[in-house]
C-alpha cells in the first residue's frame, strides 16, 4: 500500500526485456523445442491410453470382467494403472525438467536480469545516470 508509489516509480525507470527478441533467440528455441519433444508425444500417449481405457470400459465388458484373483478384474486392474501411469510421467517429467529444462531456462533467465535482452541500451544508460545523481 504505501510501497507502491516507489516500487511504481523504480518500475517506470527499470529497462524492460525485449521479449520478442528473447523469443527468437537460438537458446529459447532450443528450450521450447525441448520441452515440446518431451511433453507432446508423452501427452499424446497418456490420452491413447485412457481413451483406450474408457473405451474398453465401455465396449469391452467381457474382457474388463475377466477374473484376476478372488473379486479382483481385469479393469480395476487397468484402472488403477491409469494412477500409476499418471504418476510415472509426473516423475519422469520432473526428472527431465532437472536435467534439461531447468538449466536450460536458468541461463535465459540469467542472460535477461543482466539485462542481456534490453528493450534498448539508452534507457538503461539513463536510469544508471539519474540514479547516480541523486
Amino acid at each position: 500500500m504505501g510501497n507502491d508509489a516507489s516500487r511504481d516509480a523504480t518500475a517506470a525507470t527499470a529497462p524492460h526485456p525485449d521479449f520478442q527478441l528473447v523469443q527468437s533467440s537460438s537458446e529459447f528455441r532450443t528450450l521450447r523445442k525441448s520441452h515440446r519433444s518431451f511433453v507432446f508425444p508423452i501427452a499424446g500417449a497418456f490420452l491413447l491410453w485412457y481413451f483406450m481405457y474408457v473405451l474398453l470400459a465401455d465396449y469391452a465388458h467381457d474382457f474388463m470382467s475377466i477374473k484376476v484373483a478372488g473379486n479382483i478384474n481385469l479393469g480395476l486392474i487397468l484402472g488403477l494403472l491409469q494412477f500409476v501411469t499418471t504418476f510415472g510421467i509426473t516423475a519422469w517429467y520432473v526428472s527431465h525438467a532437472n536435467r534439461k529444462l531447468d538449466p536450460a531456462a536458468e541461463s535465459i533467465r540469467t542472460e535477461i536480469e543482466h539485462h542481456d535482452f534490453d528493450n534498448g541500451t539508452a534507457a538503461a544508460t539513463g536510469a544508471d545516470a539519474e540514479g547516480s545523481t541523486r
